[in-house]
């Protein structure tokens, strides 16, 4: 399961020739963004991992271009390969449906501010949110926004405005019609089409899974869908049991084509492997845990007087391995990769070997956010 699972997410195979950030994306189903500049963006450092050439203006520039990319939300803000986009239109209107029904999202505030907005676009082309200057009314809440904020979002997330580009990471809305091919935009999907695409690309993205994980995938459909698409593809589904860390055994699903792909997997490689929080191969925590025993969590948002790690800490994989993680930070004023803290996982011996390749990796980590160097610290004195 440990190979499968780091075959599908394409973390075997050594990438070679031009780097092809369409076609990983597409093999991904989707990169999340983040805006936490730690060494590189989750986004570069997910491309990157698959590919060491890549370099972060490439996903820029392919998402300014509007042919080959849209961004949109997940479980997150993603970006989605365009072909995809006919597949979303159920994705907008349960979005649409969702804020709908919150109660900090008033219908008359989508009345007053829409129109105003749209015009401006129109007329001005791609705006940000800081082309605006609404107020919040009433009390300050944590996650208190001033209404052009919120209608702006609720715009982008029901498909009307569409993510024309970004600048140092700051999104620009422009309207949809004007960022997304016609040939995509204006194509028709049945609903139970869109439902078979989804649950059938999540399930091929996910080797094998559960109901609820096919759900998760996308955030498109139901368990209630998924399991209806189960019953109904009983010809192209094969139900499979595999074993977790801990010995259970765990019942899921499969295409029809598993055998053929366990049969197909790469050899595993000896290089270690710097994975980003957000990476899809480790998002899910509890998967993470099931199939490698691998315990890890991302403490951002955790007080620092109660982490148990770090602020931002990186998973490394070696082979089909999880053997430490490492916290390591860019100071891009002076060049150079701050290794901070490192942890070797329960029995893993860190000898000579271990250590150069990790060294190769954090040269290579560093070359992607531009770095010219690496201060390893005490990086092996634990």
């Amino acid at each position: 399961m440990r190979r499968l699972w780091l075959e599908t997410n394409g973390l075997l195979s050594s990438a070679s020739g031009p780097v092809d950030v369409v076609a990983i994306i597409k093999k991904l189903g989707f990169v999340q963004l983040d805006t936490i500049q730690n060494v590189s963006r989750a986004h570069h450092h997910i491309l990157w991992s698959r590919h060491s050439k890549y370099r972060e203006p490439m996903l820029d520039d392919l998402l300014s271009a509007r042919e080959y990319i849209f961004e949109h939300f997940t479980h997150d803000a993603s970006v989605l390969p365009m072909d995809m986009y006919p597949m979303w239109q159920r994705r907008f209107k349960r979005l649409k449906s969702s804020i709908d029904g919150k109660s900090w999202h008033k219908p008359d505030r989508v009345r007053d501010w829409r129109d105003v907005l749209i015009e401006r676009i129109t007329k001005e082309g791609p705006l940000s949110t800081k082309d605006f200057d609404s107020k919040i009314s009433g009390k300050k809440q944590v996650w208190s926004r001033p209404p052009h904020k919120h209608v702006l979002e609720y715009l982008w997330y029901s498909g009307t405005l569409a993510t024309s580009h970004r600048e140092k990471f700051a999104k620009f809305y422009d309207l949809a019609e004007r960022v997304i091919p016609e040939q995509y935009r204006e194509t028709e999907v049945s609903d139970v089409e869109q439902i078979d695409w989804l649950c059938r690309a999540a399930l091929d993205r996910l080797a094998v899974g559960t109901p609820k994980e096919i759900k998760e995938f996308w955030e498109a459909k139901d368990v209630e869908e998924v399991k209806t698409w189960i019953e109904e593809n009983r010809e192209s589904i094969v139900p499979i049991q595999w074993e977790t860390d801990t010995g259970e055994w765990i019942t899921s699903y499969a295409l029809e084509d598993i055998e053929e792909r366990i049969e197909k997997i790469s050899s595993v490689p000896s290089r270690i492997k710097i994975l980003n929080p957000f990476d899809p191969a480790v998002r899910n925590r509890t998967r993470l845990k099931s199939i490698f025993g691998f315990d890890y969590k991302l403490e951002v948002f955790v007080p620092a007087a109660k982490r148990r790690w770090g602020y931002y800490v990186y998973p490394l994989l070696e082979g089909d391995r999880f053997v430490g993680r490492i916290e390591a930070k860019a100071d891009r004023k002076a060049g150079c990769l701050n290794v901070l803290n490192f942890w070797p996982e329960e029995g893993v011996k860190w000898g000579t070997g271990r250590e150069k390749k990790l060294e190769a990796e954090l040269s290579r980590f560093a070359q992607l956010a531009g770095l010219d160097s690496v201060n390893y610290g005490s990086l092996f004195q634990t």
